[in-house]
């Protein structure tokens, strides 16, 4: 099988995507298929350039976009127009938060009739959009903690959802501009923050507790694992990819009856998003046992320790192997699609 990994590209989650892509390209070699890392913001990686990039390791915290230093050399409609790509038999989507998360490079591997992995433009663009995604949630029955979108007065904050309360871009990944606000008179600064990284801030009432993730493979949940952050009381993007910065644990210790109910909301979620391929669904248990849906990732991290790929192996399959499955599901996809049509 020949795989164009598609990686990189401009968003703040940058460092985070090249990681992910660089263990997804040796898994896959290793297992004897042909993998073409391509940089979405470089196009192709020579063998030292990839070599050097893949190296790389991920900042202890995310640089704003507005001090992102990549400098783009291609588009992405030059890059699904690559002959690395179009020869593939499939397009691995690594990348994290941007144009390669939120439809827009799906809808264009569409439009090229590129075979690809995960989910469709629609269903990409809808996950990424956390103040609909939670509408969905509520509709599938689903629970989500309350939330407004800023601007707020703070008389309505207090009111809807008090203090504390979690502060972020309405369309980011990976916690990037994130603040959990404890004192009113620290949410203008929050908002400012979030603002760095997208035109829309959600409000939502922070949930105390446990956290615990879903890997869901094929519309089927994986294991659910517990996240215990060393740094602070949440998972945020110190904690997932500094080294010690959390302790995760798969499977999680929880009852086989919460085990089975999470991982059911984890596929009611896949669903009601219409998603595809794989999937990887947050959320925090407070001290009542009642789970709380935080967000569905579409592209969620691929490294060997990432949270979908732990989630993977404590049922038995390997990295190599999901990496696998992932590709051959992103073709399959584009078979039906193409029978139907």
């Amino acid at each position: 099988m020949k795989v164009a990994v598609l990686l990189g590209g401009t968003s703040a989650e940058r460092e985070v995507s090249i990681a992910s892509g660089a263990q997804v390209v040796n898994a896959l070699r290793a297992a004897g298929h042909v993998a073409v890392a391509i940089d979405t913001a470089r196009g192709v990686l020579g063998p030292e350039e990839e070599k050097h990039l893949l190296a790389a390791n991920v900042a202890e915290s995310p640089p704003a976009v507005s001090r992102m230093e990549v400098t783009r050399t291609v588009s992405i409609l030059s890059v699904v127009d690559l002959p690395e790509v179009r020869s593939a038999d499939v397009a691995f989507v690594a990348l994290h938060g941007g144009a390669g998360e939120d439809g827009t490079l799906q809808a264009v591997l569409d439009l090229c009739d590129i075979p690809y992995t995960g989910s469709g433009h629609a269903a990409s663009a809808i996950a990424m959009d956390k103040d609909i995604s939670k509408r969905l949630f509520r509709s599938a029955g689903v629970p989500t903690a309350d939330w407004l979108m800023a601007p707020a007065e703070t008389t309505d904050v207090t009111r809807m959802l008090g203090f504390p309360l979690v502060v972020k871009p309405n369309r980011q990944g990976s916690t990037v501009g994130l603040t959990v606000v404890r004192d009113p008179r620290d949410l203008e600064a929050a908002v400012r923050l979030a603002l760095h990284f997208d035109q829309e801030v959600m409000l939502e009432r922070f949930v105390p507790g446990r956290e615990f993730t879903v890997g869901v493979l094929d519309g089927e949940a994986l294991a659910v694992g517990e996240i215990i952050p060393r740094r602070g009381e949440i998972f945020d993007y110190a904690s997932k990819y500094q080294q010690g910065g959390a302790t995760e644990t798969f499977p999680a210790p929880l009852s086989p009856q919460q085990t089975r109910h999470v991982q059911d909301l984890a596929c009611k979620v896949h669903h009601a998003l219409k998603l595809e391929g794989h999937s990887r669904v947050d959320f925090r248990m407070d001290g009542t046992g009642q789970f709380w849906c935080l967000e569905a990732n579409t592209s969620p991290g691929m490294t060997a320790t990432s949270l979908l790929p732990q989630s993977g192996r404590a049922v038995g399959i390997e990295f190599p192997e999901l990496c696998k499955r992932i590709c051959l599901l992103g073709i399959d996809r584009h078979r039906r699609r193409g029978r139907a049509g």
